[in-house]
């Protein structure tokens, strides 16, 4: 080792660990290789938790949990090729759905001249610009650490989107001095004060102000209902925005934005407020919001402000700073012509439609919403459960319900779970999964049993792709493999070193999954639709 005045060199693997515990990171989840073995080099000396995922994929949904559940970026280590082929996946699950997740691979020195080598792929960084904001390579330890400091200030002033960044195997392991101790922190944006006054004239106006609310809004809670309370609006979410307003709040529409009915009612609001969220198709499964009447737009994306919703008052900023302002600017009580009785109405025709389509899990829902404890994170797939639940279940805190609403991925709860139970160590946090989806990324139940988490895993096992084989009979096709023979998920939970459980009804499924969240490891609970 020489010395010089950032300290002591080591090799940049090293080094890569103890800048990133110095901005904060605590927690890493990865697999090793021999191509990326630098990188854990200086692990333990840094002080940073590793996560030993069992499959590149479960390694990317832990860090996209754990991002989630905490705030703060998930990283992941990766070898080159193969490694970053696989966490492509969650990858893209993380720029859908706005999450800080920060991948650093591995990578060859030279791919032009030199083939046919272990783990060589045409086009690494290529590859990874198909699924996140951003695919770079250092070749520099400088270089490496100026993107690690891009990544993490983006994370913090613009729409959280995955980054990748690729490291050479050389570089990674030529000696480098460390990197500068702190970072510049900047500031979220701040609207314009002309923003804010167009936005301010057109709901002072307003006899029926609606207000949507997204998961880009969850910290601005309280200024939203002063400024809802104030305007005497109409509330709405999508299903990241649930939590925001209270589920008992006056004028409370809930989650039903997909429900077709919800034109209707949105046509009737003369000014929209729509803050924190895409309005993308997955939260609305139409091209166009159904507003008739002036539209002001809240967010930080500009692609988002100009998209073809068609915001008549974009305010580019950050969601909370935008609200402030607004109820600084709107100090007055308002009377508005929404009728509770009537969003009441509207609101249980739409559960109507959603037990109609998807009978009994509506009540297993609204039982454990009374025995769970509020503080309960959930992680849910692309399962009929969560489907249904997306929709009915009211969560009584913003931020606490995670599902793969863009890319639509199965097989992210199990491993987006053990990473929101590793960041909320001591608080409940729960798996929902289907029987189908749950077998994607299975092999990580050894991961929560490795670590003890207290993690309950309600798998809904309807035997087959019910969803799809719905879809398929109201297109006129004759249903074809939506059914595939399951194991003895109980054995296999067994087999894992995990718990497992069958309830028979309702209050002993609430029995088990509170005994869950006291184990020494994960529970597996195993439940078919005829509980209910």
């Amino acid at each position: 080792m020489t010395t010089s005045s950032r300290g002591a060199t080591r090799p940049l693997g090293a080094q890569i660990s103890h800048m990133l515990k110095s901005r904060g990171v605590d927690t890493v989840f990865g697999i090793p290789g021999v191509h990326n073995q630098e990188m854990y080099r200086g692990i333990d000396e840094a002080g940073i938790t590793h996560v030993l995922a069992r499959h590149e994929q479960g390694a990317g949904f832990m860090a996209d949990g754990y991002a989630r559940a905490s705030g703060r970026p998930g990283v992941a280590y990766v070898i080159t090729g193969p490694g970053l082929c696989n966490i492509m996946t969650p990858i893209g699950q993380a720029y859908s759905d706005s999450v800080p997740l920060l991948v650093i691979s591995s990578c060859l020195d030279e791919t032009a001249a030199r083939r046919r080598q272990l783990h060589q792929m045409k086009d690494q960084v290529g590859a990874g610009r198909c699924v996140a904001d951003w695919s770079e390579t250092a070749l520099s330890p400088d270089a490496a650490y100026a993107l690690i400091d891009r990544a993490l200030s983006e994370f913090e002033t613009t729409r959280k989107r995955p980054k990748q960044l690729s490291v050479p195997i050389r570089v990674l392991e030529g000696e480098a001095q460390a990197a500068a101790p702190t970072r510049a922190v900047l500031a979220r944006p701040v609207p314009s004060e002309d923003e804010i006054a167009a936005a301010a004239d057109a709901l002072r106006g307003a006899k029926r102000p609606l207000i949507i609310a997204g998961g880009g809004a969850r910290h601005a809670v309280e200024a939203l209902n002063i400024l809802r309370d104030r305007l005497g609006a109409a509330v709405m979410t999508t299903y990241a925005g649930r939590g925001i307003f209270p589920p008992d709040c006056p004028l409370f529409y809930g989650s039903f934005l997909m429900r077709p009915g919800s034109v209707d009612e949105i046509a009737k609001a003369d000014v929209v407020l729509a803050v924190g969220t895409e309005l993308a198709e997955v939260d609305t499964w139409r091209g166009h919001l159904g507003h008739t009447d002036t539209m002001i737009r809240v967010d930080l994306d500009a692609e988002v402000l100009a998209d073809q919703q068609r915001a008549e008052i974009p305010v580019a900023a950050d969601s909370l700073l935008a609200v402030e302002a607004l109820c600084d600017a709107l100090p007055d009580m308002q009377d508005s012509d929404w009728s509770a009785e009537q969003v009441a109405a509207r609101r249980a025709g739409w559960r109507a439609e959603v037990d109609t389509r998807l009978p009994g899990i509506g009540a297993i829902c609204g039982h454990l919403q009374n025995s769970l404890p509020p503080e309960t994170m959930m992680f849910s797939d692309m399962t009929q459960f969560a489907y249904a639940a997306n929709e009915i279940w009211d969560m009584p805190r913003p931020g606490h319900w995670h599902h793969p609403s863009g890319f639509g991925t199965l097989g992210y709860a199990l491993p987006a779970a053990i990473g929101g139970a590793v960041a909320r160590s001591g608080l409940p946090t729960m798996c929902i999964a289907g029987d189908y989806g749950f077998q994607y990324t299975l092999p990580e139940l050894g991961v929560a049993v490795e670590l003890g988490l207290p993690l309950p895993i309600l798998l809904w096992d309807n035997g087959k792709l019910r969803e799809i084989e719905q879809h398929m009979i109201s297109s006129q096709i004759a249903p074809k493999a939506v059914v595939a023979r399951n194991p003895d998920f109980l054995a296999l939970a067994r087999a894992y070193g995990a718990g497992a459980e069958q309830p028979d009804s309702l209050d002993a499924l609430s029995g088990a999954i509170l005994k869950a969240f006291k184990a020494d490891g994960p529970t597996l609970i195993r439940v078919t639709p005829d509980i209910a």
